[in-house]
């Protein structure tokens, strides 16, 4: 893409607020079966907590979603939008639970909204948005949306990952306290440990191609299964 790894000031300030739990896409509302986790007892202290997150960051993020944003922003770049909808396609197909898939078009539908309603005045973004919102038969997903957003910030794949990570990790930290429950220190510690992780789930998502991304994580798809069925819950996943 020949852009600096060093974000200019705009840039990084699009960068801060995509990664923001402020965003209007509905994030603290999912717990991407932590909570599940927690009701079968297998989450129910900080470095259990610390421990299950550090997995899913490696294992199920940079692996999948990760990846796909980091092969989806240079195709938005490109204006590849059969790239895009392959990418697209391939999170919706890989989803291994209703509520999973679910709060991924969810996401990415509120996303699309918000980048609409950021650029009713720029007729070249508005008309990806709009490609973006077709994705699917209407079905975007929150990595490809994410992808977009941050091709307008015109971010380097590295730091529009860096973003994307740090963002999901403050929205599962959170669900940790509400959940475990945890306190704040807590929360902080475990949020150190997983920055400390995420340079490396950063790396090893770029160093994947289309024939070594993966969505292959049979607990975390048993117990969001089991998930949609338990019996007193905070949150949609």
């Amino acid at each position: 893409m020949g852009m600096s790894t060093e974000p200019s000031p705009a840039t990084l300030l699009q960068l801060m607020w995509l990664a923001s739990p402020a965003l209007p896409v509905g994030g603290f509302s999912y717990s991407e079966v932590l909570e599940a986790a927690i009701d079968a007892s297998l989450v129910t202290t900080e470095a259990e907590a610390a421990d299950w997150l550090a997995q899913q960051l490696h294992l199920t993020q940079a692996r999948g979603d990760m990846a796909a944003i980091a092969q989806a922003l240079p195709a938005w770049h490109e204006g590849d939008v059969t790239r895009v909808e392959e990418l697209n396609d391939w999170i919706l197909f890989t989803r291994e639970s209703r509520e999973l898939r679910l709060q991924t078009e969810q996401m990415g539908r509120s996303l699309a909204d918000w980048l609409r309603n950021q650029h009713t005045n720029d007729a070249e973004r508005t008309s990806q948005v709009a490609r973006l919102a077709a994705l699917s038969q209407q079905r975007p997903t929150y990595p490809i949306a994410f992808a977009l957003a941050t091709a307008f910030s015109e971010a380097s794949v590295q730091n529009a990952l860096l973003a994307y990570a740090f963002g999901w990790a403050e929205n599962m930290v959170q669900a940790a306290l509400k959940a475990v429950p945890l306190g704040q220190s807590a929360g902080q510690r475990i949020l150190a440990q997983l920055a400390h992780e995420i340079p490396i789930a950063v790396a090893h998502a770029q160093a994947l191609s289309n024939e070594t991304r993966q969505a292959f994580s049979p607990m975390l798809a048993i117990h969001s299964a089991r998930h949609e069925h338990q019996y007193s819950r905070l949150f949609r996943s």
